[in-house]
């Protein structure tokens, strides 16, 4: 429980970084906003974020099974 605690801890300050840095005023940025293409970006980074996150959790409990299988011999 901990663990999910950490890891969701975790997703919610780099969610928050990216909406942070989302702000500046740019020229770059202001022109990807004006093509929609920052919302593109946005979502491809979100998607591989959201990925790794699953990725990690998958491979934890894996990991915690295993412990616990080793625990019982």
């Amino acid at each position: 429980m901990i663990k999910m605690r950490l890891i969701i801890t975790a997703l919610f300050c780099t969610v928050v970084s990216f909406v942070a840095t989302a702000q500046e005023n740019t020229s770059d940025l202001g022109l990807m906003r004006s093509n929609g293409k920052i919302f593109v970006v946005m979502a491809v980074v979100l998607t591989i974020l959201f990925g790794l996150f699953a990725y990690l959790i998958s491979i934890d409990k894996k990991i915690s099974r295993l412990e616990k299988e080793e625990q019982r011999q």
